[in-house]
């Protein structure tokens, strides 16, 4: 029986990094952007996400909450040039990419893929670590393996990979354009690659790929109570790890990262983790898996998503940054700078969000990267220490000889006296 399903989206998510010194000015383009718009976080509207996160994270990661309405008012009246100064002493901004109308595309496959882009962020942080996030859902169509299909396709197309398969073109039609654009272009261009803030440092953006963050329910008649999940757990493995319809998960299980975690409140509710992609995989046989949990994993839980891989590229980055010991006082204070802002062990009170962070940090390997650096600064400063140890010792020899010297030629001195 073919797998159904009732309700789906994709994000597909972009890191990339933007010069240090350059970063108030890629605020102040997307400042002039007719497209983009910042985004301000307000209680009443966002109290989901406001209500989702501990007081410390969100002053770090959406410090719009603070502001009331006369200084969002002050803020929206200043100079672009005065407010992307201001913005740049935020730690975290985002700004919206406003469509008109849903860009429209296809898949070029034999039976072709719709599908809808229908919503475009870039979340910015001072490190000049920034993300673009890009949500995706098929048009008219109910069948999971187009969902498995689609999700393998889109995400290689901006990536080393893309120039080395020879996948079908994914091309967007819309309005907005007068002809047809490639995705990697069009995403290019929003983003600002290879212009002047562009850093192009080699850093583990996972080859340049996508990470994929996706949610699917499908139909009860293929997971309920006399149905298990037992029957679909194949397709369930495919969609965790993003390969295509046609793999036959069931001759290649020693190959597949199966990582998946299962919520014991949720008897119809699968999550999954690998370093490229966070999947949710449920069915309509429980009415909360097609209304609040879709909401919820669309917005708190994918900004909690987004500060696990901040943690990972921020550490990674400075690994690459400080590669002798010259760089260790770079290197010292970028790190407290990370323990004490971004080393953050809790996110929030929600048991859901919790199991959810644990479980980035632990695929995204926080910790062990974090160690990595620790050992790496205890060496460098144990090296630094012995250096200057080393100096200090000469220099002390070279005085005594010098004023053993003296003391001869004094000696020497009082008996041609006497």
């Amino acid at each position: 029986m073919e797998l159904k399903t009732k309700y789906q989206y994709t994000y597909f998510i972009k890191p990339f990094l933007i010069r240090e010194d350059k970063y108030d000015k890629y605020l102040l383009k997307l400042l002039k952007s007719k497209d983009c718009s910042l985004k301000i976080f307000e209680k009443e509207r966002d109290l989901d996400i406001y209500s989702h996160f501990l007081p410390n994270i969100r002053e770090y990661f959406f410090p719009t909450f603070n502001y009331n309405k006369e200084k969002i008012k002050k803020l929206n009246d200043m100079d672009n040039d005065i407010k992307a100064l201001i913005l740049s002493k935020l730690h975290c901004n985002v700004f919206e990419y406003k469509m008109s109308s849903e860009i429209q595309g296809k898949v070029d496959t034999e039976d072709s893929i719709f599908f809808n882009i229908s919503k475009m962020e870039i979340i910015c942080f001072d490190t000049g670590i920034c993300f673009l996030l890009i949500k995706t859902n098929l048009e008219d169509s109910n069948i999971f393996s187009e969902i498995l299909d689609f999700n393998f396709k889109f995400k290689d197309i901006n990536s080393e990979f893309y120039k080395l398969k020879a996948f079908n073109n994914i091309k967007i039609q819309t309005d907005k354009f007068s002809s047809m654009k490639e995705v990697s272009t069009f995403i290019n261009e929003i983003i600002g690659a290879n212009d002047k803030y562009w850093d192009n440092k080699d850093i583990d953006l996972y080859n340049k790929r996508f990470f994929t963050y996706t949610y699917t329910c499908v139909d009860q008649e293929n997971w309920n109570m006399t149905n298990k999940f037992e029957n679909i757990e194949d397709e369930f493995f495919k969609y965790t790890n993003v390969l295509p319809s046609n793999y036959n998960a069931s001759l290649h299980q020693e190959e597949i990262e199966k990582k998946y975690e299962t919520n014991s409140k949720w008897e119809f509710a699968r999550f999954g983790f690998t370093k490229q992609s966070s999947s949710l995989f449920c069915s309509n046989m429980d009415i909360r898996n097609y209304t609040t949990l879709p909401y919820e994993y669309e917005n708190q839980y994918l900004y909690t998503l987004i500060i696990a891989l901040y943690q990972r590229i921020y550490l990674k980055k400075i690994n690459i940054e400080c590669k002798s010991k010259k760089d260790i006082n770079n290197l010292r204070k970028k790190f407290a700078k990370f323990v004490s802002e971004i080393w953050a062990e809790e996110l929030t009170n929600s048991e859901t969000g919790t199991m959810l962070y644990v479980n980035f940090r632990k695929v995204f390997e926080i910790s062990e990267i974090y160690e990595e650096i620790k050992n790496k600064y205890d060496v460098m400063y144990k090296e630094i220490g012995f250096d200057n140890s080393s100096k200090l010792n000469k220099a002390i020899c070279f005085a005594l000889i010098i004023s053993l010297l003296i003391n001869i030629l004094n000696a020497i001195t009082l008996m041609r006296l006497k």
